[in-house]
């Protein structure tokens, strides 16, 4: 898709806060795309940022999913020229004016920037203060909706700062683990299921099966095979309608290849006798490990390879094996990531006004807490749809 034009200047500059700090509004798609080496450089020194809030994969998203009516409002902090805040916005219409964070549907979590105060770990008041302000000036009538944010992001820093109307709600459910040994997952889970993963760990030894993290160069095939894989895994299932649209597959290839480039990723490929039979990505932080997607072909169904017990085993050698504290299953209900005991994290939405817009705000959150409700009523419901979608497979599979 071609990312949307921007009117007007291409850039907004203005001083904010304290400390001689320099606010920006980027609105130029080839400013953002020229920000990379210094946002990367930002982005290693925020401790509450994951891998979403990586240039590679905001860009990535803006090439591939941006249209003619989103407006680039990127909200950049600078501190003796050196950027110390950012904030991935664009400003589009639902149906009225809002300003939404880069990354839209596809991303689990959204936050800002914010290098850390001088007790280092809590994010930096004063460009929490300015960045503030600069997202006010961005918004201009619009309101502010942040969506996915992860319990202990940057963004709540901004949130308790904003002068305005605000409000908060909860939105999507994310699964979490600790990043223990599995013999600390599987002591979790109880000894009888406890003896069944143990058993497929045995059974994944027995068959063979071999892990090869795909390196920068080759990570656009592999995420192909990963997409076709998968199709073949959900094909009569009820496969997401996003994982089979052209823009996803260049969206993840694109930004799969500088992710696991810079260490935010990486994309595996599993193998029995030489042959693809699986291929997941997962993506990286100090913080955490998280499986962002994966494809397994249909016929592992029949074996004595487990994939659950694959994708676990695949995610402890990144979360424990690293040090890194969370491995985090990310959203979705699938039946397969309760057996793990994890838990449910929600995610928060907040929404931000200039007094003017305090109304606005008000319906829109009535709104989308009536939306929430309605969609986790859907989600208690839908593993066992998918479970009974999965007996009737196997039983007309069977009969065949």
């Amino acid at each position: 898709m071609t990312a949307g034009l921007t009117a007007g200047p291409a850039r907004e500059t203005g001083r904010a806060g304290a400390g001689g700090l320099v606010v920006d509004v980027c609105r130029e798609p080839r400013d953002f795309a020229g920000l990379a080496a210094e946002w990367t450089a930002l982005h290693r020194r925020c401790p509450q940022a994951t891998p979403f809030q990586s240039h590679a994969w905001l860009h990535s998203w803006w090439l591939s999913y941006a249209t003619g009516r989103d407006r680039l409002r990127v909200v950049l902090v600078r501190r003796q020229g050196e950027l110390v805040g950012a904030a991935p916005l664009q400003r589009t219409y639902r149906p009225l004016p809002v300003l939404v964070p880069l990354g839209g549907a596809i991303t689990d979590y959204a936050d800002v920037l914010v290098v850390p105060g001088a007790g280092g770990g809590a994010p930096d008041a004063d460009v929490v203060a300015a960045l503030a302000a600069g997202v006010r000036r961005a918004a201009r009538g619009a309101v502010v909706d942040l969506r996915e944010v992860r319990p202990g992001a940057a963004a709540m820093a901004l949130y308790e700062a904003w002068r305005g109307p605000k409000r908060r709600g909860t939105d999507s459910v994310c699964l979490e683990l600790p990043g223990l040994p599995m013999d600390g997952l599987v002591a979790r889970v109880g000894s009888s299921r406890g003896q069944r993963i143990r058993s497929n760990l045995r059974r994944l030894d027995a068959a063979g099966v071999t892990e090869r993290d795909v390196p920068a160069h080759e990570v656009a095939d592999a995420v192909a095979t990963m997409l076709r894989l998968h199709h073949m895994q959900w094909e009569g299932r009820g496969v997401t309608p996003e994982h089979v649209r052209p823009r996803f597959a260049e969206h993840l290839a694109r930004a799969a290849g500088a992710m696991v480039a810079a260490g935010d990723a990486v994309v595996t490929e599993f193998s029995v006798g030489g042959r693809v039979v699986a291929a997941n990505l997962t993506v990286l932080s100090p913080a955490l490990a998280g499986g962002y997607l994966y494809g397994a072909h249909p016929d592992l169904r029949g074996t004595r390879v487990d994939v659950t017990t694959l994708l676990m085993r695949h995610g402890v050698r990144h979360a424990a094996g690293a040090g890194r504290p969370v491995l985090t299953l990310l959203r979705g209900a699938e039946p397969h990531k309760f057996h793990w005991r994890p838990a449910h994290v929600a995610n928060e939405r907040l929404l931000l006004a200039a007094r003017p817009l305090g109304p606005v705000l008000a319906a829109r959150h009535a709104l989308a807490g009536g939306r929430t409700r309605l969609a986790r009523a859907a989600a208690a419901r839908l593993p066992a749809l998918r479970a009974w979608r999965a007996r009737l497979n196997d039983l007309r599979a069977r009969r065949a």
